[in-house]
């Protein structure tokens, strides 16, 4: 890691939407601190870390930290991501499931701040970027802790925003709409979707979009750097960012 190298520490970075980030900001020329329950497998940027750790337990974030402040003691970037998703009618969704769903996907943001924030001080101009969802502002059957998850993470990044703004930490949210990862491939496994094969439960969430196709989990990739990066998004703080192939433009009437 060069002196002058920008940091970054991305949570759920074996996934489709994380991995796509630790590939670009790698490239990028970022050194990467990646976390994950789940191992990374081959391929993780050589200038980078991969930490296998769970974030929804709040136990494991001080040996995490630990590690990352042995070789860095700032941080230009958060990047949130880390989630799970739960497919159930509400009254079948148990009390386990709704506390996993909110210890993974809305929690960790929490908690990965309060240990990060004085490293993103540190670094003198940073930025925290959570993942959140379409979900967070219009959502659908059987999904509801999701979305209430979701919905937690937007209205905690405009909190975030508003309190780290005299640390010069600037916090904004992506929010993406049907991408296609192994959590949205699971999901159209489950429930309502399950007819058909995969192929056509994609091209039956396809034709929702306006431009009539899923997203990739590079394209999310994408947003996420421009609002961590800082060059071009350096007045945003606080906003959320919807990459969702215009499903959210269309009335759900017509």
């Amino acid at each position: 890691m060069s002196e002058n190298q920008k940091k970054v520490l991305i949570t759920g970075c074996a996934g489709g939407i994380g991995r796509a980030c630790v590939e670009l900001f790698a490239g990028k020329g970022w050194f990467v601190f990646g976390v994950d329950k789940n191992e990374f497998g081959e391929g993780f940027p050589k200038n980078g870390l991969f930490l296998c750790a769970d974030i929804s337990n709040p136990e494991e974030y001080e040996a995490l930290f630990q590690q990352i402040k042995a070789m860095t003691l700032s941080l230009d970037a958060v990047v949130s991501n880390a989630a799970l998703q739960v497919s159930k009618p509400l009254v079948e969704t148990s009390v386990e499931d709704w506390d996993r769903t909110i210890a993974t996907n809305l929690r960790p943001a929490f908690l990965i701040t309060k240990y990060a924030h004085p490293l993103l001080v540190k670094a003198g101009c940073s930025a925290i970027v959570c993942v959140s969802s379409v979900h967070a502002i219009q959502t659908s059957v059987n999904i509801s802790a999701y979305a209430a998850s979701k919905g937690g993470l937007l209205a905690l990044t405009r909190a975030m925003a508003i309190e780290f703004a005299p640390d010069n930490i600037r916090v904004n949210a992506v929010l993406p709409g049907a991408v296609d990862t192994p959590m949205l491939r699971e999901g159209l496994g489950r429930g309502q979707h399950a007819g058909g094969s995969m192929h056509d439960r994609l091209d039956n969430l396809a034709r929702k979009t306006v431009n009539g196709r899923i997203g990739q989990p590079g394209e999310i990739a994408q947003a996420v750097y421009f609002l961590a990066d800082g060059s071009a998004s350096s007045f945003m703080t606080g906003q959320a960012l919807v990459v969702d192939g215009g499903a959210t433009a269309r009335l759900s009437t017509e």
